[in-house]
């Protein structure tokens, strides 16, 4: 049986400037949604708030491609490029970690 080489993650930690997460959480949804779109190789883009989402300043993203290759074309996409130079104002930090991924997960039902 060949053994498929793991899938590629990313979670990245937002703090926002005051104020600014509805305009950030516009700008990164938009983001999310084009990479799972447009770029066959990004298996899942989430994005992650608090339950209190209206008085947070923190945005959570957990994104995983097929390998390392996909996310480095997620960075060249111009979507990504567009959502980066567009929310930097935004940002006071940000934490990018990488990981690969060993999934457990259960079938969806299909409805």
């Amino acid at each position: 049986m060949k053994e498929t080489a793991a899938a590629f993650a990313i979670t990245v930690a937002f703090e926002l400037v005051e104020g600014a997460f509805p305009e950030f959480h516009g700008l990164v949804a938009e983001n999310a949604a084009l990479s799972v779109k447009l770029e066959p190789y990004c298996l899942r883009f989430d994005v992650l708030t608090p339950a209190d989402a209206a008085t947070s300043n923190r945005v959570f993203l957990y994104e995983i491609y097929k390998d390392r290759a996909a996310f480095d074309l997620h960075l060249a996409s111009e979507h990504f490029r567009q959502f980066d130079q567009r929310s930097r104002d935004l940002v006071i930090s940000k934490t990018v970690l990488s990981y690969e991924v060993q999934e457990n997960a259960k079938a969806r039902e299909s409805t």
